[in-house]
């Protein structure tokens, strides 16, 4: 008779050991990372929190602290935009007029822009009086402010990089959070993974108050960083450049007879929809006296164009500069870019979200939820809850780290005795950072210090547990 017993093979105990060994050393390897990128980035990570959380409200906020400059009395008849910048000439002789927004609401002022002694300023003008209500340096605007301080510091091109190298590695410390927050075999419950624990010692509380809500933020996080990277300087340039070489940008050939300059247009118009950035800025063609078109005709054209208002006017600098209209209003669907030959009055160029190609209307989808424009206000809201989260996840972060460190040590997890799997590990981080070029030097050069600079130093090796 044979026998109905089911022979069940055994994992045999030294490759069961192997196992654990191998999934433990993964864990701390990738804890590792995540270790670091927390405590180098986290300051940055407040910082782009708050700073980004205040801009969403820049709509709110705004004319409540310049109301004085933005609104005036209603009058029965606007004065025409070049007898008002007629009167900013004649108020700041030594002035460069830039720009001329128009009143676009019945109570609002026109805006001026000007360079009068190196400091760009805006000019707000009453429509009605033609009196100058006051001005404000652009430099010096809270928004403006903001702005800076959430895209580059305040520290121009070096702290635009150090804002993108850290975007891109919050990007990472929410790929390496999953992984560590997701629940081992015999540990998926609800506390503690879904729901934080309040009642079981200090240690459990900060771990929960950090992993938890850090998991239920990291899709809107990422969604988040990856709507603000196309601003970042080089990751956005170049993905710019790709999105205009496989026309799913702006597609060139609709001016292609136009003659064009070297000159971006995101050099002349400061409220340049994304797509439009690096379009190239196209000439006018000078006839004999011929006079240059005024500001109130290249109103009428952009009315007729059917622009979108809170569009801003960027005058002719030069012989063969162009009028500029540009809107870069809420919904992307509504942006515009025209170039106007300043004697003609003939359009160079008409790019409208229409024309775009399709990473370019993602992106500029994308970049209208980043500002909060998208919905309106449930956008902001949601926007400002999920910086909120992110400075609470930082900060638990760094609290956590902080009653955790060991005396005369940073408190790092220990390098992985199992080269050949640290190296696995690396081997992926680093294929993660190929997206994101200037991660991946920076993980190279990280590599580098911590294999064969940290574990070579001795006071080093044992700060940071190599």
């Amino acid at each position: 008779m044979y026998s109905t017993n089911v022979v069940r093979k055994e994992v045999p105990e030294d490759t069961a050991n192997k196992q654990s060994q191998r999934g433990k050393s993964l864990y701390q390897a990738i804890w590792r990372w995540h270790f670091y990128a927390g405590i180098l980035f986290a300051p940055i990570l407040i910082m782009l929190a708050v700073t980004g959380g205040v801009y969403l409200f820049k709509p709110q906020i705004e004319p409540i602290l310049y109301k004085d400059l933005y609104y005036v009395h209603q009058g029965k008849q606007e004065v025409s935009a070049d007898q008002q910048i007629k009167q900013v000439k004649e108020t700041y002789p030594r002035a460069t007029i830039l720009s001329f927004r128009p009143s676009d609401e019945r109570r609002r002022t026109s805006e001026v822009g000007i360079v009068n002694q190196k400091n760009e300023m805006t000019v707000f003008v009453n429509p009605y009086t033609n009196k100058i209500v006051g001005t404000l340096d652009n430099e010096g605007k809270l928004m403006e402010v903001m702005k800076k301080l959430h895209g580059e510091i305040m520290v121009g091109t070096i702290g635009d990089r150090i804002v993108e190298l850290s975007a891109c590695w919050v990007m990472i410390l929410l790929v390496t959070g999953v992984y560590l927050w997701w629940p081992r075999e015999g540990q998926a419950k609800l506390f503690g993974t879904l729901l934080p624990r309040f009642t079981k010692g200090k240690r459990i509380f900060w771990r929960d108050l950090h992993a938890v809500p850090a998991f239920w933020l990291s899709l809107f996080a990422a969604i988040l960083i990856m709507t603000g990277l196309p601003w970042a300087g080089f990751w956005g340039n170049n993905v710019n450049k790709l999105a205009t070489s496989t026309q799913s940008g702006y597609p060139t050939g609709l001016w292609d007879s136009v003659p064009e300059s070297t000159v971006p247009t995101k050099n002349v118009s400061i409220k340049v929809p994304w797509s439009a950035e690096n379009m190239s800025m196209p000439k006018s063609k000078a006839g004999k006296n011929i006079q240059s078109l005024s500001v109130d005709q290249v109103i009428s054209m952009a009315n007729k164009q059917k622009v979108h208002s809170g569009y801003s006017i960027n005058l002719p600098q030069g012989k063969k500069g162009v009028y500029t209209v540009s809107v870069f209003p809420p919904l992307p669907k509504d942006q515009a870019t025209l170039h106007i030959d300043q004697y003609s009055g003939k359009i160079l160029a008409d790019l409208r979200y229409k024309d775009y190609g399709v990473m370019a209307k993602f992106i500029e989808v994308g970049i209208a939820l980043h500002e909060g424009h998208y919905f309106g206000l449930p956008n902001q809201i949601l926007g400002a809850l999920v910086c909120l989260g992110l400075t609470g996840v930082a900060v638990t972060g760094l609290i956590m780290w902080w009653k955790r460190k060991p005396q005369g040590k940073l408190g790092a997890p220990s390098i992985p005795k199992s080269f050949k799997l640290m190296k696995g590990v690396a081997l992926i981080i680093v294929a993660f950072g190929l997206f994101f070029p200037l991660v991946g030097v920076s993980l190279l050069i990280v590599l580098i210090l911590d294999w064969f600079v940290i574990k070579k130093v001795r006071f080093m090796k044992k700060y940071l547990s190599a």
